[in-house]
């Protein structure tokens, strides 16, 4: 091998990693600006909740206004979209769809200033922040393969789907507090294992082309998934207003 494939080579080698860490850049930018329109749009709604509140329920019958079920079913809706359009939809739409997903999002847990302190929910997300960093860097830099683990962790998220489901009918809270806690266990194991998956299809892009920008934003999601509902789990525990 002579000296200018050795600079083909090394060359070669610099430009992936500079394609990897922008798109581990991308997907970790994403992330933190739909959890910052989340976080904003909450607040602002709870804060003006007496200005909303008409829209989500008809105050003369009790009943509940479509607007509410929007907000409700419509995030679930779009992860579906996003998620199995991926392919034939732009970079653009996905983005549009991204960004509408965390507004709704941000209006559905407003909620939350209603039920917890906000003493709580302030150290409830410091505790998720750092949970979180710590376990995408170890996801970023374990050598150990997680796949094995992802795989039992999904399976674990299917089962307390559906605890989740049966709960809400026996209402009972020692089962809600066990839920809680494999939840965090579930999510905080989930996030390494999504990190390190991220990590290694990053490896694999050859240039930052528009698919790279969409499995980007993809797992952005993914990420702000395992960050929300980190969090949800956490405020469970860290109790409710007297």
């Amino acid at each position: 091998m002579n000296y200018t494939e050795n600079n083909n080579l090394t060359f070669q080698a610099v430009q992936a990693q500079d394609v990897s860490r922008t798109f581990i850049s991308k997907v970790f930018m994403w992330m933190a600006g739909a959890l910052a329109l989340t976080a904003i749009t909450s607040f602002l709604v709870a804060a003006n909740f007496d200005t909303f509140i008409p829209y989500f329920f008809n105050l003369e019958t009790g009943k509940v206004a479509p607007l509410l079920w929007v907000v409700i079913f419509a995030p679930f809706v779009l992860v579906l979209v996003m998620s199995s359009a991926v392919n034939r939809l732009s970079l653009s739409v996905l983005s549009l769809l991204f960004i509408l997903y965390s507004v709704l999002m941000g209006v559905s847990l407003s909620t939350i200033f209603l039920v917890y302190d906000m003493n709580v929910i302030g150290t409830t997300f410091a505790v998720t922040a750092g949970t979180f960093i710590t376990m995408s860097v170890i996801g970023y830099t374990t050598k150990t393969d997680l796949t094995k683990f992802g795989a039992f962790l999904r399976m674990a998220l299917i089962g307390i789907i559906i605890a989740i489901v049966v709960n809400i009918f026996m209402r009972n809270s020692t089962m809600d507090y066990i839920i809680s806690i494999i939840g965090v266990l579930i999510f905080t194991g989930l996030t390494a294992y999504d990190v390190q998956k991220l990590k290694n299809y990053s490896a694999q892009v050859g240039e930052f082309d528009n698919t790279a920008g969409k499995m980007a934003l993809m797992g952005s999601l993914t990420l702000y998934l395992d960050f929300i509902n980190l969090f949800l789990f956490l405020l469970r525990i860290f109790g409710r207003k007297n």
